[in-house]
């Protein structure tokens, strides 16, 4: 039997299966490098599948969380340097699961785009499997979707879900009372939020991407794209070696909106400014802006990006622990029994 010819195909409409699967082959040993105990089948089939007690667990509880990058994906596009903005979507997902006390598994991402570029795409891939390596979970899944008309050339987005798990009964926060200490782990920069504001001190600025950055030697794009900081592997080393009563991840709100979130009703929190330095870039910013203080902590990280909350007692061993895995720790304060976040010293 003879088909009939084609006069229109998917390609014809903007859809290229062959860049598609193209990527798969590309991407398959950056995703095969993340792999680890529990993960039974990955990329190529209809869904993922994990074995948990194979992954050393007995009785489970499942944790999820999703996230993109926001609006920094806007100055990783307009520079080209895509590389690190797959580390922020892994970084910006799991860094929230482990607060919850849980140990993240698997990752999936979400690649949208109008049309496909292999190597661009590849680039942006690879850098979720670098993400997905430092925070000891597999990349196992994922959709890229090329989408014609939805996206103007060179334009993507990200999207990304990660499962973790913990044993029942080991879930944070707990046991968070009046005197436990703030360990204060220091960011990598801006991270991933706020960047609508970031784009717009950038514009107010006069300046361009490719301009030096004020603070540093790279390009000001350069400096603004450096990746968000993993802490997964040294927070669960601290949680595992007891005392940590919670975790806050400092995102969007800054230290302002995040850390009472792990607080018990009733109790509040004392931060002394001056017990860490703020970061060039932040002082760049408040500059450009005028900002005040307060609108700076309740924006952006500040230089701030985990707190543990932890047993007075412990505090000192687990700043130690942290120190030696390469974190630079800061006890920024203590809990109190006054709700909310109360400042004291000078941030600028």
């Amino acid at each position: 039997m003879t088909l009939p010819k084609n006069g229109i195909t998917y390609a014809d409409a903007g859809v290229d299966i062959d860049a598609g699967n193209a990527l798969v082959d590309r991407i398959k040993p950056a995703a095969k490098r993340t792999n680890r105990s529990g993960v039974m089948a990955g990329l190529g089939g209809f869904g993922a599948l994990f074995d948990l007690k194979d992954a050393g667990y007995v009785d489970p509880i499942l944790v999820a969380a999703t996230d993109g990058v926001g609006t920094k994906l806007r100055i990783a596009i307009d520079t080209g340097h895509v590389d690190g903005v797959g580390v922020d979507l892994v970084a910006m997902c799991v860094n929230d699961l482990v607060c919850q006390g849980a140990e993240p598994l698997f990752f999936l991402d979400y690649f949208a785009t109008g049309a496909l570029d292999t190597e661009q795409a590849a680039r942006i891939i690879e850098g979720i499997a670098l993400g997905c390596e430092r925070a000891g979970c597999a990349l196992i899944g994922g959709e890229t979707a090329e989408m014609p008309g939805m996206y103007p050339a060179g334009d993507f987005d990200l999207a990304g879900f990660s499962v973790g798990a913990m044993e029942r009964g080991q879930d944070l926060p707990t046991g968070v009372s009046t005197g436990d200490v703030l360990l204060g782990l220091a960011s990598d920069g801006v991270h991933s939020n706020g960047y609508s504001l970031v784009r717009k001190l950038v514009a107010l600025s006069g300046m361009g991407w490719d301009d030096p950055c004020p603070w540093s030697e790279k390009s000001l794009g350069a400096e603004l794209l450096t990746p968000t900081r993993l802490y997964v592997k040294q927070a669960l080393s601290a949680i595992r070696a007891g005392g940590v009563h919670a975790l806050a991840h400092i995102t969007g709100g800054g230290l302002t909106e995040n850390l009472p979130r792990v607080l018990p009703e009733g109790l509040g929190a004392r931060i002394d400014l001056e017990s860490w330095a703020l970061p060039s870039v932040f002082e760049w910013m408040a500059q450009t802006g005028g900002m005040s203080a307060n609108e700076l902590l309740k924006t952006f990280n500040c230089g701030i990006g985990m707190i543990l909350v932890v047993a007075p007692e412990s505090a000192d061993a687990l700043g130690q622990l942290l120190a030696d895995q390469g974190e630079t720790v800061t006890q920024l304060g203590v809990v109190t029994q006054t709700p909310g976040v109360a400042y004291q010293g000078n941030l600028l």
